[in-house]
């Protein structure tokens, strides 16, 4: 497992697993040192000549990370908007849209809060109608179903590629299949899918992708892009025009700047930009195929050992199963679960009812424990961390 990574280089260059076994990297993973280096010396830079000043020393380097996110996801960089959070990037559609009364959004169960309170806050304001497609056999969205579903009503099909609380990898390019057959706009909520796995806007057909760098991409948190598809720009419009993404042109109006940026803020932390910048290269030296081996590997190996558990029950769905493993142990609540490995310098996480209501409340759970493996982890950390659910 992992000859085309160099497993114990990309632990000299983690500090943290010298201290911990992570396995939140679901949750935010451990930046790598360049990463680290890179933001520490951007904010010494300001410090020692001023922020405008230390921006146009390294405006060349910052446009770099728009090449670079493209690269990472198989689109231009006139198509990638910078972002300091994923939220901000997915809200950028979602609220770019014009979505009104007697419109209709598809999503699927598996959909995180955030994105579903912003559906039910955009129904109660404009009489938009939410529909939910079923998952088929495996736990996913079927995709069958959604194609019966489509009619000139639907405006958007929004989902959530991989989900906050589960291993599943929601079939995103038969989606997008079904998308483009319809001429319907396909917002995917990448956050949990882009640095674990391999990720081709092309292939999966979406016209839009939001994503984080402080997950799987190993970047600092407060940082995150937006993928627009050239040909989908026009379908939205920039909900708060600024000096970052348009010009005052004239007396009474002003014209918005070109490509994906008209949606940024003139105001940002380029350490954070150029840190994300550093961690996507670092994914793409890598190898998002040979990551992918890796952490899929990892996972099937964590889900087998915990599996072997009595009294453990794995939570996780999907044809495709993805590096997040969640589980629950009879009788012992989630939260003492993460604690007591905590007390073993292990780092798990807590996924409860809130995160995921629709699939969740379906399927009875009100809390699972969320560990989520990176292509750093080693066998011996998942023996550690089933060593410590046996111990409860």
């Amino acid at each position: 497992m992992g000859d085309a990574i160099d497993i114990q280089a990309v632990r000299r260059d983690t500090p943290g697993c010298d201290e911990r076994i992570h396995l939140n990297n679901a949750g935010a993973s451990l930046m790598p040192r360049p990463v680290t280096d890179t933001v520490i010396a951007h904010l010494e830079l300001e410090s020692r000549i001023g922020g405008y000043e230390a921006a146009e020393a390294v405006a060349d380097r910052v446009d770099a990370v728009y090449a670079s996110a493209a690269t990472l996801i198989g689109g231009a960089p006139d198509e990638i908007a910078l972002f300091e959070n994923a939220t901000r990037a997915w809200h950028a559609v979602f609220y770019g849209l014009g979505l009104s009364e007697g419109d209709r959004l598809i999503t699927g169960r598996a959909e995180y809060c955030s994105n579903y309170m912003a559906y039910l806050e955009m129904a109660e304001r404009t009489g938009l109608e939410i529909v939910v497609i079923d998952d088929d056999e495996h736990g996913q969205i079927d995709v069958a179903q959604l194609e019966q579903r489509i009619d000139s009503r639907v405006k958007l099909i929004s989902l959530s590629h991989v989900p906050t609380s589960g291993g599943l990898v929601n079939p995103a390019e038969a989606v997008g299949r079904v998308a483009r057959a319809a001429g319907v706009p396909f917002l995917l909520d990448a956050c949990q899918s882009v640095g674990q796995l391999p990720v081709d806007v092309k292939a999966i057909g979406c016209d839009f992708l939001s994503t984080t760098g402080r997950k799987f991409l190993r970047g600092p948190r407060g940082s995150g892009f937006l993928w627009v598809s050239e040909s989908a720009l026009d379908l939205l419009r920039p909900m708060a025009p600024e000096v970052g993404n348009a010009d005052w042109t004239s007396l009474d109006g002003y014209t918005s700047k070109p490509g994906a940026r008209r949606f940024e803020t003139w105001e940002v932390s380029y350490a954070l930009q150029l840190g994300l910048g550093r961690a996507i290269d670092y994914a793409l030296d890598l190898g998002a195929d040979a990551i992918w081996a890796r952490v899929s590997a990892l996972a099937g190996g964590l889900r087998e050992r915990l599996g072997s558990v009595p009294g453990v029950t794995l939570t996780d769905l999907g044809e495709t199963r993805c590096g997040i493993v969640t589980f629950a142990v009879d009788g012992v609540p989630a939260d003492h679960v993460r604690r007591a490995l905590a007390e073993r310098a292990i780092n798990v996480y807590v996924s409860t009812v809130e995160d995921t209501r629709l699939d969740m409340e379906r399927r009875g759970l009100d809390e699972i424990v969320r560990s989520s493996v990176h292509y750093f982890n080693t066998e011996a950390e998942l023996d550690a961390l089933r060593a410590g659910v046996a111990a409860l």
